[in-house]
Parts: structure tokens; sequence; C-alpha cells
């Protein structure tokens, strides 16, 4: 009971503390701290492991936009500066995984689990679609923040061409190394944070390390899934008089790949939930 009723206290605390920090530094605006103070105080009320995935994905993902931003102020037709983030896309990228907490929630109260299907298939499950949504919003970050400034070639990934940096679907070799790093981070950050919040029989909690290798390849996959959506269902092209790559047709822009039916956001969204689902599927075979 005095659980239940100080972990939401120390939850809304942090919460306030990373929503006002990040809304200086400009990561978040006004609507995306609002409503990143709300995602995260109901991640960190229900497990801190499920905070302390959110926050690793929230302050790594930061600190890489912010790196070579002179550079992505070039290349990028939608730069902005910090990164900054508004309500839509902290739902898009957490929307999912805090459904998921709250479910897990109504079905285990503020007991941290662990990944064990012997004690409950269902929470398991649960729990692996948060591991896998936070694995794939951070390997599809970090892939996009350094693939874009390192000096690799960026490919298409349907054909494998050449293609101008900035091109949705555009992949490198650095940028798929950095999703499968983004991954295996938040595997990381879980399984940390697990010995010390989690009570398991002591085979159960080192079958935990297996998180780690499978976050990265969520990691990984949700990348991949990523830049296949974006370069089929999402309209690259080349604007002559900005000199960049942009993200709608337009007189004087030649396309490079894809068609307009997707967003960033929608494109996001579709890799995360896909990603979501198979690493809570693969959750429930492993453990």
């Amino acid at each position: 009971m005095e659980k239940a009723l100080t972990q939401p206290l120390i939850a809304a605390l942090i919460s306030s503390g990373i929503a006002i920090r990040a809304y200086r530094r400009k990561s978040l605006d006004v609507s995306g701290a609002l409503s990143g103070f709300i995602v995260m105080t109901l991640h960190f009320a229900v497990g801190y492991r499920y905070g302390a995935m959110l926050l690793a994905f929230f302050f790594s993902s930061s600190m890489l936009t912010k790196i070579g931003e002179e550079r992505k102020r070039q290349i990028d037709a939608d730069f902005k500066e910090g990164g900054q983030r508004n309500w839509i896309q902290v739902l898009f990228n957490s929307g999912i995984a805090t459904i998921l907490v709250v479910v897990i929630w109504k079905l285990t109260g503020v007991q941290d689990k662990c990944l064990d299907t012997k004690e409950s298939v269902l929470t398991t499950s649960l729990i692996g679609g948060i591991i896998g949504h936070y694995s794939c919003c951070n390997g599809d970050t970090w892939s996009s923040e350094i693939g874009v400034l390192s000096d690799d070639q960026p490919r298409l990934i349907t054909n494998f061409k050449p293609v101008r940096r900035g091109t949705n679907g555009g992949v490198t070799k650095a940028g798929l190394l950095a999703a499968i790093a983004a991954g295996g981070i938040i595997g990381l950050m879980f399984v940390i944070v697990g010995f010390f919040t989690t009570k398991c029989t002591t085979d159960v909690a080192l079958k935990q390390l297996l998180v780690i290798p499978l976050s990265a390849m969520a990691g990984l996959l949700g990348s991949v899934l990523d830049s296949l959506l974006g370069a089929t269902l999402q309209f690259s092209g080349f604007c002559t008089v900005r000199n960049k790559v942009v993200g709608k047709p337009g007189p004087t822009v030649k396309r490079i790949s894809g068609v307009s039916i997707l967003d960033n956001n929608t494109v996001n969204l579709v890799s995360v939930l896909l990603t979501t689902l198979l690493t809570s599927i693969a959750c429930a075979y492993i453990f």
C-alpha cells in the first residue's frame, strides 16, 4: 500500500524535473513537455524499469540530435534547433508503450515483474512489447542521427543505389551498427534496473540477460522496417531551389523515391507497432 502511494509521487517529481529541463534545452516544446510529463509519470509510477527505458531513449536520442547540428541544418529541410519535439512526436514515440504500461498496471499493480512465462505469458508479452517499442525508437533515431553524419554513402534500402543524404529509406553501415547499439542500450537499462527492482529466482534473473541481444536485434529491425517504409510509402525528392531533399512533391522537386502515402510520424508509428508486436511474441517464446 505504501509503495502504491509513494511511487506515483516519486514518478511525478522525477518527470516534472526532466520535462522542465527538456523544455529549457529545447528538446521539447511546451506541448511536448506537458505530454512528456504525463507519459513519464505513468511509466515510472508503474515500474522504474519502464521509466528507465523511456529515459534511455529520450536522453540518448536528444544528445545525438544536438551533435552536428550545423551539418544537419544544411541537409534536413525540416530541421529544428535541438530536434525540438511537440506532443504529436512524443505520443508517436511513446503512445503504444504507454498503453502497454497501463495494461500492465491493471494486471499487476506497481509490482515490477521479470520476464517469466511460467508466471504469466501475458505479462511477459506486454513487457516484451515495451522493450521492443523503445529499442525500435532508439534504433531508428541513432541510425538516422549517426548515419547522416557518417562518411558512408547512403544507399536506398530497396535497391542499394546511392542516394542523397536525408533521403527516406537511405541506409549506411554506420547507421545500421548504431541501431544495434541503440537497441542494446535499452536492453541493458532494463536488465540493470531490474536487478534492483525485481524479486525473481536466480535462474529467471540470469535469463533476463537475453534481453540485451534481443533488444539489439529489435533496434536493427525497427531501423530496417522504418527504412523500408520510408523508401516505398514516403515521398523523397530533391528541391532544386532549396538544394535539399524534401518530403513533398512540387514543381521544383525531382522525385528520388517513394510515394506520398505516409509521413514521417506514421512511418515511425507503423515500424514501432510491428517491432513491438514481434518482440512481444519473441519474449513469449524465449522466456
